[in-house]
Formats: C-alpha cells, structure tokens, sequence
C-alpha cells in the first residue's frame, strides 16, 4: 500500500469512531463514566507518548530542532486553543445531562469539523512523512476519538437532536479528516517543505489536548489514592504502547 492509500483508510476508520455515540444508548451513565476513567487516561498517556517519542524526533530529523520547531509546536498548541475559545467548543469526555450541561450543539458541530479536519492534516502528514509514523498517530488519535465522539454524541441529543440525526451529523463532521488528509497528500506534493512544519504543528495540536483536555478531565473527581493510581497506570500504559510502536518500527 501506498501512504496515500494508508493514510485515506486511516482516516476512514478514525471518522467511522463517530458512530460509536450509539453505545450511549444502551449504556447507563454509570458504565460509561467508568469506562472513560480508563479511556482517557489511556488516551493522555497515547497522545503525550505519540508527540514525544514519535512527531518531535521525527521533526528533528527532519530538520534538526532548532527554535523553528518550538516555534511551531507552540503554534500548534495555540492552535488548538483558539478553535477551543473562538468556536465555543471543547473536547469533552462526559455525556451531557443536567448535571454536565452544554450549550451551542451546532456551534459544536462547526468546532468538531474544524478539529477532525485538523486531525485529518495531521494523519495525512505524518504519513507522508514515513508509513510507521503515520500508523503510531493514527492510534493516537483513535484513542481520544472514542471518548470524545460519546461526548459529542450525547451534547448533540442534549441540544435536541434525535438520535439518527446526531449520529448522521456526528459522522458527516468526522469525515472532514478525510479532506484534511487529502489536502495533506495534496500539500506535501506541491509545497516543498511542508510536512516538516506539519509534524511539529502536530505534536503542540496533542500536547494540547492531553494536557489541557484529557489531564484535567481527570482530576474533576474528588481524591481518590486508588483512582488516582489507577489513572497513573493507564496513563503510563498509553505512553508504552506508544514506546512499543516506536521499538516495532
């Protein structure tokens, strides 16, 4: 396979992670929070893993690691930042209920465009650069996909949505990382240069959102020394599968 043909089926697969919103239908609350206890914690420790052990090495091969690459990375946490603030749209990980409410279900729509479109690049990029990076930052995103789609199919229900429609609208967003990826492909042929600004873009977009999204989402709970352990091990097991990826390469 090519890395065209790797990186479109890698994006398929992660836009079809949008239809797993139908697992709340038949889950009580309580399961789901218990299993995103694990989720995302495997998740933070997934994308840490994927921006450390993978995209920035690869950054600085490519170029060496010089100011422009931090620049860059900071650029792709501000990145992230701004589509959070300016679209009034964050990653969320708990179903919405009146407890967890959420507003905005289409500004929500526009902002989780924008993100998989993101997520598109990304995985598009990287598979440019080398088919073993592309395949590690596909399970990245995978794993905060998962959570994160349950959390934007209920906050669609929540706004009013019946529940085929959410589900039409969720995987209609998602497939923006297909045209993400396209235009990666696209990019990466016609403009020289442009993956090595891609990769440490990429690695700031998921220093983001593990550290800013997924770590917090985990200390909402009140303390827990066995909960907080626990999250300590999924997190570090999301960072080995990370290590064990780079080992296979």
């Amino acid at each position: 396979m090519t890395a065209w043909e790797f990186g479109l089926a890698s994006v398929a697969a992660i836009s079809m992670i949008s239809l797993i919103g139908v697992l709340t239908l038949w889950l009580a609350d309580k399961k789901i929070k218990k299993a995103f206890f694990f989720i995302v914690s495997f998740a933070a420790g997934g994308l840490f893993g994927d921006a450390f052990l993978h995209l920035i090495p690869e950054a600085a091969s490519l170029n060496g690691f010089e100011t422009a690459e931090s620049f860059l990375i900071i650029v792709g946490i501000l990145s992230s930042f701004a589509v959070e603030r300016f679209l009034q749209w964050r990653h969320c990980h708990i179903p919405t209920s009146q407890e967890h409410p959420h507003s905005f279900a289409y500004m929500n729509l526009f902002g989780d465009a924008i993100h998989n479109l993101i997520d598109g690049l990304i995985v598009g990029g990287s598979y440019i650069a080398s088919v073993p990076l592309g395949i590690s930052t596909t399970i990245a995103v995978m794993f905060h996909e998962i959570p994160q789609e349950l959390g934007d199919f209920s906050v669609l229900v929540y706004g009013g949505f019946n529940k085929t429609k959410a589900l039409m609208f969720n995987l209609l967003t998602a497939l923006t990382a297909v045209v993400g990826a396209i235009i990666a492909f696209v990019a990466g042929s016609a403009i020289e240069g442009f993956v090595p600004l891609l990769i440490p873009f990429a690695a700031g977009n998921f220093i983001y959102i593990a550290g800013s999204d997924l770590i917090p989402e985990l200390r909402k709970d009140e303390l827990n020394l066995k909960k907080a352990a626990l999250q300590f091990v999924s997190i570090s097991l999301g960072v080995l599968t990370m290590l064990f990826l780079l080992l296979l390469e």
